[in-house]
Protein backbone atom coordinates (compact mmCIF):
# COMPACT_ATOMS: atom_id res chain seq x y z
CA UNK A 1 0.00 0.00 0.00
CA UNK A 2 1.54 3.38 -0.99
CA UNK A 3 2.65 5.64 1.83
CA UNK A 4 1.05 9.01 2.56
CA UNK A 5 4.17 10.80 1.24
CA UNK A 6 3.97 8.93 -2.08
CA UNK A 7 0.22 9.65 -2.38
CA UNK A 8 0.76 13.36 -1.75
CA UNK A 9 3.61 13.45 -4.27
CA UNK A 10 1.45 11.72 -6.88
CA UNK A 11 -1.40 14.12 -6.23
CA UNK A 12 0.89 17.16 -6.52
CA UNK A 13 2.31 15.78 -9.75
CA UNK A 14 -1.17 15.32 -11.18
CA UNK A 15 -2.26 18.83 -10.18
CA UNK A 16 0.93 20.37 -11.55
CA UNK A 17 0.54 18.54 -14.85
CA UNK A 18 -3.06 19.74 -15.19
CA UNK A 19 -1.99 23.34 -14.56
CA UNK A 20 0.83 23.08 -17.08
CA UNK A 21 -1.54 21.62 -19.68
CA UNK A 22 -4.05 24.44 -19.13
CA UNK A 23 -1.53 27.16 -20.06
CA UNK A 24 -0.89 26.01 -23.67
CA UNK A 25 -4.62 25.33 -24.08
CA UNK A 26 -5.41 28.96 -23.21
CA UNK A 27 -2.61 30.18 -25.50
CA UNK A 28 -3.94 28.05 -28.35
CA UNK A 29 -7.44 29.42 -27.87
CA UNK A 30 -6.16 33.00 -27.74
CA UNK A 31 -4.07 32.50 -30.88
CA UNK A 32 -6.97 30.94 -32.76
CA UNK A 33 -9.34 33.81 -31.88
CA UNK A 34 -6.66 36.43 -32.66
CA UNK A 35 -6.03 34.96 -36.11
CA UNK A 36 -9.72 34.84 -36.96
CA UNK A 37 -10.44 38.41 -35.86
CA UNK A 38 -7.30 40.26 -36.92
CA UNK A 39 -5.26 38.32 -39.46
CA UNK A 40 -7.65 36.45 -41.76
CA UNK A 41 -8.53 38.31 -44.99
CA UNK A 42 -10.60 41.39 -44.22
CA UNK A 43 -9.68 44.51 -42.25
CA UNK A 44 -11.63 44.55 -38.94
CA UNK A 45 -11.32 48.34 -38.76
CA UNK A 46 -12.72 48.85 -42.27
CA UNK A 47 -15.41 46.18 -41.71
CA UNK A 48 -16.62 48.08 -38.64
CA UNK A 49 -17.95 50.89 -40.84
CA UNK A 50 -21.05 50.04 -42.84
CA UNK A 51 -20.16 52.52 -45.60
CA UNK A 52 -16.95 53.84 -47.09
CA UNK A 53 -15.00 56.04 -44.70
CA UNK A 54 -12.39 58.75 -45.14
CA UNK A 55 -8.87 57.19 -45.21
CA UNK A 56 -7.59 59.66 -42.59
CA UNK A 57 -10.45 58.79 -40.26
CA UNK A 58 -9.79 55.06 -40.80
CA UNK A 59 -6.07 55.56 -40.14
CA UNK A 60 -6.76 57.41 -36.88
CA UNK A 61 -9.29 54.71 -35.94
CA UNK A 62 -6.70 51.97 -36.45
CA UNK A 63 -4.09 53.90 -34.49
CA UNK A 64 -6.30 54.39 -31.42
CA UNK A 65 -7.08 50.68 -31.36
CA UNK A 66 -3.50 49.60 -32.04
CA UNK A 67 -4.50 47.93 -35.31
CA UNK A 68 -1.89 49.80 -37.36
CA UNK A 69 1.01 47.76 -35.92
CA UNK A 70 2.26 44.54 -37.50
CA UNK A 71 0.44 41.32 -36.46
CA UNK A 72 3.25 40.05 -34.21
CA UNK A 73 3.37 43.33 -32.28
CA UNK A 74 -0.42 43.29 -31.88
CA UNK A 75 -0.34 39.66 -30.77
CA UNK A 76 2.25 40.06 -28.02
CA UNK A 77 0.85 43.42 -26.87
CA UNK A 78 -2.61 41.91 -26.48
CA UNK A 79 -1.24 38.75 -24.86
CA UNK A 80 0.78 40.80 -22.37
CA UNK A 81 -2.28 42.73 -21.26
CA UNK A 82 -4.52 39.72 -20.57
CA UNK A 83 -2.92 38.77 -17.20
CA UNK A 84 -3.69 42.32 -16.03
CA UNK A 85 -7.30 42.17 -17.20
CA UNK A 86 -6.70 44.28 -20.30
CA UNK A 87 -8.85 42.97 -23.17
CA UNK A 88 -8.37 45.97 -25.44
CA UNK A 89 -10.62 48.87 -26.40
CA UNK A 90 -14.11 48.79 -27.88
CA UNK A 91 -14.52 49.93 -31.46
CA UNK A 92 -17.77 51.60 -30.48
CA UNK A 93 -16.50 54.24 -28.05
CA UNK A 94 -12.85 53.27 -27.31
CA UNK A 95 -13.76 52.35 -23.73
CA UNK A 96 -11.97 49.46 -21.99
CA UNK A 97 -13.64 46.12 -22.76
CA UNK A 98 -12.65 44.87 -19.29
CA UNK A 99 -14.97 47.46 -17.71
CA UNK A 100 -17.87 46.19 -19.86
CA UNK A 101 -17.11 42.63 -18.79
CA UNK A 102 -16.95 43.65 -15.13
CA UNK A 103 -20.40 45.22 -15.38
CA UNK A 104 -22.07 42.41 -17.33
CA UNK A 105 -20.44 39.27 -15.95
CA UNK A 106 -22.13 39.27 -12.49
CA UNK A 107 -25.54 38.99 -14.20
CA UNK A 108 -24.37 35.97 -16.22
CA UNK A 109 -22.79 34.40 -13.15
CA UNK A 110 -25.93 34.83 -11.05
CA UNK A 111 -28.15 33.32 -13.75
CA UNK A 112 -25.72 30.42 -14.16
CA UNK A 113 -25.58 29.68 -10.43
CA UNK A 114 -29.36 29.51 -9.99
CA UNK A 115 -29.89 27.59 -13.23
CA UNK A 116 -27.29 25.03 -12.18
CA UNK A 117 -28.75 24.78 -8.69
CA UNK A 118 -32.19 24.05 -10.15
CA UNK A 119 -30.82 21.56 -12.69
CA UNK A 120 -28.82 19.63 -10.09
CA UNK A 121 -31.51 19.45 -7.40
CA UNK A 122 -34.31 18.62 -9.83
CA UNK A 123 -32.26 16.33 -12.08
CA UNK A 124 -30.58 14.35 -9.30
CA UNK A 125 -33.87 13.89 -7.42
CA UNK A 126 -35.61 12.57 -10.54
CA UNK A 127 -32.60 10.41 -11.43
CA UNK A 128 -32.62 8.77 -7.99
CA UNK A 129 -36.36 8.16 -8.18
CA UNK A 130 -36.00 6.70 -11.67
CA UNK A 131 -33.32 4.28 -10.48
CA UNK A 132 -35.40 3.20 -7.47
CA UNK A 133 -38.41 2.54 -9.72
CA UNK A 134 -36.37 0.78 -12.40
CA UNK A 135 -38.31 -0.46 -15.44
CA UNK A 136 -41.66 0.85 -14.22
CA UNK A 137 -44.04 3.41 -15.73
CA UNK A 138 -42.55 6.06 -13.45
CA UNK A 139 -39.02 5.21 -14.62
CA UNK A 140 -39.99 5.44 -18.28
CA UNK A 141 -41.88 8.69 -17.68
CA UNK A 142 -38.90 10.35 -15.98
CA UNK A 143 -36.55 9.20 -18.75
CA UNK A 144 -38.92 10.54 -21.40
CA UNK A 145 -39.15 13.86 -19.55
CA UNK A 146 -35.36 14.12 -19.46
CA UNK A 147 -35.04 13.45 -23.19
CA UNK A 148 -37.73 16.00 -24.09
CA UNK A 149 -36.32 18.78 -21.90
CA UNK A 150 -32.81 18.21 -23.25
CA UNK A 151 -33.98 18.20 -26.87
CA UNK A 152 -36.27 21.23 -26.80
CA UNK A 153 -34.62 24.52 -27.93
CA UNK A 154 -33.94 26.80 -24.99
CA UNK A 155 -35.38 29.90 -26.67
CA UNK A 156 -38.61 28.05 -27.51
CA UNK A 157 -38.99 26.77 -23.94
CA UNK A 158 -38.30 30.28 -22.67
CA UNK A 159 -41.02 31.79 -24.86
CA UNK A 160 -43.51 29.12 -23.78
CA UNK A 161 -42.80 29.80 -20.09
CA UNK A 162 -43.06 33.55 -20.71
CA UNK A 163 -46.44 33.09 -22.34
CA UNK A 164 -47.79 30.87 -19.54
CA UNK A 165 -46.40 32.52 -16.39
CA UNK A 166 -46.04 36.13 -17.54
CA UNK A 167 -48.65 36.89 -20.18
CA UNK A 168 -51.38 34.37 -19.35
CA UNK A 169 -51.13 34.02 -15.55
CA UNK A 170 -49.29 37.28 -14.86
CA UNK A 171 -47.27 35.78 -12.01
CA UNK A 172 -43.73 36.60 -13.16
CA UNK A 173 -42.03 39.30 -15.27
CA UNK A 174 -41.18 38.54 -18.89
CA UNK A 175 -37.57 39.63 -18.73
CA UNK A 176 -34.77 42.00 -17.64
CA UNK A 177 -33.04 41.67 -14.29
CA UNK A 178 -34.78 44.05 -11.89
CA UNK A 179 -37.96 46.11 -11.64
CA UNK A 180 -37.15 49.62 -12.99
CA UNK A 181 -39.67 51.16 -10.54
CA UNK A 182 -37.39 50.30 -7.62
CA UNK A 183 -33.76 51.02 -6.84
CA UNK A 184 -31.40 48.11 -7.46
CA UNK A 185 -29.49 46.84 -4.42
CA UNK A 186 -26.19 48.47 -3.57
CA UNK A 187 -23.44 46.80 -5.59
CA UNK A 188 -21.06 44.73 -3.48
CA UNK A 189 -20.60 41.48 -5.39
CA UNK A 190 -22.71 42.37 -8.42
CA UNK A 191 -25.08 39.48 -7.64
CA UNK A 192 -28.41 41.13 -6.78
CA UNK A 193 -29.67 38.32 -4.53
CA UNK A 194 -26.45 38.32 -2.50
CA UNK A 195 -26.11 42.11 -2.39
CA UNK A 196 -29.71 42.56 -1.23
CA UNK A 197 -29.16 40.10 1.63
CA UNK A 198 -25.85 41.70 2.60
CA UNK A 199 -27.52 45.12 2.81
CA UNK A 200 -30.65 43.77 4.50
CA UNK A 201 -32.91 44.83 1.61
CA UNK A 202 -35.53 42.07 1.67
CA UNK A 203 -37.72 43.81 -0.91
CA UNK A 204 -34.86 43.87 -3.42
CA UNK A 205 -34.16 40.20 -2.68
CA UNK A 206 -37.76 39.19 -3.45
CA UNK A 207 -37.75 41.25 -6.66
CA UNK A 208 -34.44 39.71 -7.74
CA UNK A 209 -35.77 36.19 -7.17
CA UNK A 210 -38.94 36.95 -9.17
CA UNK A 211 -36.91 38.14 -12.13
CA UNK A 212 -34.50 35.18 -11.83
CA UNK A 213 -37.12 32.44 -11.70
CA UNK A 214 -38.15 32.14 -15.35
CA UNK A 215 -34.68 32.37 -16.99
CA UNK A 216 -33.04 30.10 -14.41
CA UNK A 217 -35.83 27.49 -14.63
CA UNK A 218 -35.66 27.63 -18.44
CA UNK A 219 -31.92 27.07 -18.48
CA UNK A 220 -32.11 24.53 -15.64
CA UNK A 221 -34.79 22.43 -17.34
CA UNK A 222 -32.63 22.10 -20.44
CA UNK A 223 -29.78 20.74 -18.32
CA UNK A 224 -31.70 18.57 -15.88
CA UNK A 225 -32.04 15.80 -18.49
CA UNK A 226 -28.26 15.29 -18.37
CA UNK A 227 -28.31 14.86 -14.60
CA UNK A 228 -31.37 12.59 -14.72
CA UNK A 229 -29.62 10.21 -17.08
CA UNK A 230 -26.23 10.35 -15.32
CA UNK A 231 -27.72 9.92 -11.83
CA UNK A 232 -29.96 7.07 -12.92
CA UNK A 233 -27.11 5.16 -14.56
CA UNK A 234 -24.76 5.50 -11.59
CA UNK A 235 -27.46 4.77 -9.03
CA UNK A 236 -28.50 1.56 -10.83
CA UNK A 237 -24.92 0.30 -10.57
CA UNK A 238 -24.49 1.41 -6.96
CA UNK A 239 -27.79 -0.01 -5.71
CA UNK A 240 -26.63 -3.49 -6.78
CA UNK A 241 -23.33 -3.32 -4.88
CA UNK A 242 -22.66 -5.47 -1.82
CA UNK A 243 -22.37 -2.64 0.71
CA UNK A 244 -25.85 -1.35 -0.26
CA UNK A 245 -27.34 -4.84 0.02
CA UNK A 246 -25.63 -5.20 3.42
CA UNK A 247 -27.04 -1.85 4.57
CA UNK A 248 -30.54 -2.96 3.59
CA UNK A 249 -30.05 -6.29 5.40
CA UNK A 250 -29.13 -4.40 8.58
CA UNK A 251 -32.58 -2.87 8.55
CA UNK A 252 -31.60 0.72 7.74
CA UNK A 253 -34.32 2.97 6.41
CA UNK A 254 -34.81 3.28 2.65
CA UNK A 255 -33.90 6.98 2.72
CA UNK A 256 -30.67 6.25 4.65
CA UNK A 257 -29.64 3.52 2.22
CA UNK A 258 -30.55 5.54 -0.88
CA UNK A 259 -29.12 8.93 0.04
CA UNK A 260 -26.64 8.12 2.79
CA UNK A 261 -24.94 5.20 1.05
CA UNK A 262 -25.87 4.77 -2.59
CA UNK A 263 -26.10 8.40 -3.76
CA UNK A 264 -23.03 9.41 -1.78
CA UNK A 265 -20.93 6.81 -3.60
CA UNK A 266 -22.52 7.49 -6.99
CA UNK A 267 -22.11 11.25 -6.75
CA UNK A 268 -18.49 11.62 -7.93
CA UNK A 269 -19.23 11.47 -11.69
CA UNK A 270 -22.21 13.75 -11.10
CA UNK A 271 -19.97 16.26 -9.32
CA UNK A 272 -17.60 16.26 -12.28
CA UNK A 273 -20.48 16.87 -14.68
CA UNK A 274 -21.69 19.75 -12.49
CA UNK A 275 -18.36 21.50 -12.92
CA UNK A 276 -18.19 20.91 -16.66
CA UNK A 277 -21.78 22.01 -17.27
CA UNK A 278 -21.29 25.07 -15.07
CA UNK A 279 -18.36 26.10 -17.24
CA UNK A 280 -20.41 25.50 -20.38
CA UNK A 281 -23.33 27.51 -18.97
CA UNK A 282 -21.13 30.52 -18.29
CA UNK A 283 -20.23 30.68 -21.96
CA UNK A 284 -23.41 29.26 -23.45
CA UNK A 285 -26.30 31.16 -21.84
CA UNK A 286 -26.51 33.55 -24.80
CA UNK A 287 -29.88 32.32 -26.09
CA UNK A 288 -31.47 32.42 -22.63
CA UNK A 289 -30.16 35.92 -21.95
CA UNK A 290 -31.41 37.11 -25.33
CA UNK A 291 -34.85 35.54 -24.83
CA UNK A 292 -35.31 37.19 -21.42
CA UNK A 293 -33.40 40.43 -22.19
CA UNK A 294 -31.05 39.49 -19.37
CA UNK A 295 -28.23 42.09 -19.18
CA UNK A 296 -25.34 39.64 -19.07
CA UNK A 297 -22.34 38.93 -21.23
CA UNK A 298 -24.46 36.94 -23.67
CA UNK A 299 -26.65 39.89 -24.65
CA UNK A 300 -23.56 42.12 -24.64
CA UNK A 301 -21.88 39.81 -27.14
CA UNK A 302 -24.96 39.87 -29.40
CA UNK A 303 -25.00 43.68 -29.25
CA UNK A 304 -21.31 43.87 -30.14
CA UNK A 305 -21.89 41.54 -33.10
CA UNK A 306 -24.70 43.78 -34.34
CA UNK A 307 -22.41 46.83 -34.06
CA UNK A 308 -19.49 45.02 -35.74
CA UNK A 309 -17.36 45.66 -32.68
CA UNK A 310 -14.70 43.06 -33.45
CA UNK A 311 -12.32 43.97 -30.64
CA UNK A 312 -15.13 43.59 -28.08
CA UNK A 313 -16.15 40.26 -29.62
CA UNK A 314 -12.55 39.08 -29.36
CA UNK A 315 -12.28 40.23 -25.74
CA UNK A 316 -15.49 38.47 -24.64
CA UNK A 317 -14.61 35.22 -26.45
CA UNK A 318 -11.10 35.19 -24.93
CA UNK A 319 -12.57 35.92 -21.48
CA UNK A 320 -15.06 33.09 -21.84
CA UNK A 321 -12.30 30.75 -23.01
CA UNK A 322 -10.07 31.55 -20.04
CA UNK A 323 -13.01 31.19 -17.67
CA UNK A 324 -14.03 27.78 -19.02
CA UNK A 325 -10.40 26.59 -18.91
CA UNK A 326 -10.01 27.65 -15.27
CA UNK A 327 -13.29 26.05 -14.19
CA UNK A 328 -12.32 22.84 -15.98
CA UNK A 329 -8.94 22.92 -14.22
CA UNK A 330 -10.69 23.36 -10.87
CA UNK A 331 -12.96 20.39 -11.59
CA UNK A 332 -9.96 18.20 -12.49
CA UNK A 333 -8.16 19.15 -9.27
CA UNK A 334 -11.30 18.58 -7.19
CA UNK A 335 -11.79 15.20 -8.83
CA UNK A 336 -8.21 14.26 -7.97
CA UNK A 337 -8.76 15.07 -4.30
CA UNK A 338 -12.06 13.21 -4.11
CA UNK A 339 -11.20 10.13 -6.19
CA UNK A 340 -8.51 7.99 -4.46
CA UNK A 341 -7.87 6.02 -7.69
CA UNK A 342 -6.05 9.00 -9.20
CA UNK A 343 -3.63 9.05 -6.27
CA UNK A 344 -2.62 5.40 -6.70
Amino acid sequence: MPSIWVIELTLKTYVTSRILLTIPMILLLFTFVFIIVRILPGDPAAAHFEKSVDPLVLQEFRHRLGLDADPFTQYFAYLGGIPFGNFGLSMQDFSPISSHIAIRFPATLELTIYAMLFAVLFGVALGVQSAKKYDTVQDHGIRFFGIVTYAIPVFFLGMILQFIFSIWLGFLPTGTRFDPRYDAPTTITGLYTIDSLLTGNIQAFVISIRYLLLPSITLGLILCGIFIRLTRTNMLETLRMDFVVAAEARGLSEAKVTYGYALKNAFLPILTMIGLQFAALLAGAILTETTFSWPGLGTYLVQRINHRDYTAIQGVVVFFGILVSLVTLFVDILYAYLDPRIRL
